[in-house]
């Protein structure tokens, strides 16, 4: 994994962090930043979707599924 560069001040920001107990060392803090990130710009929920459809589709395969009925989900759209 990289190395990541801290300015001085985030050094002193993530030392009290640690320090207050909020995080128990650096890796967390750089996590808990990512995972802010990731929401902001909607990534982990495209992620958690994605793992949800994988599953799905997953279990579609293994033939957990019960068949649609267009016609008794919604009759109407077939009356002409």
């Amino acid at each position: 994994m990289p190395n990541v560069y801290l300015t001085e001040p985030m050094r002193d920001y993530v030392q009290k962090q640690i320090e207050s107990g909020a995080y128990a060392n650096l890796s967390e803090v750089v996590r808990a930043g990512i995972r802010l990130l990731m929401d902001k710009d909607g990534a982990r929920q495209f992620y958690l979707l994605k793992a949800d459809l994988e599953q799905a589709a997953a279990e579609a395969e293994a033939g957990a599924f019960a068949a649609f009925d267009a016609r008794a989900f919604e009759p109407e759209a077939f009356n002409e």
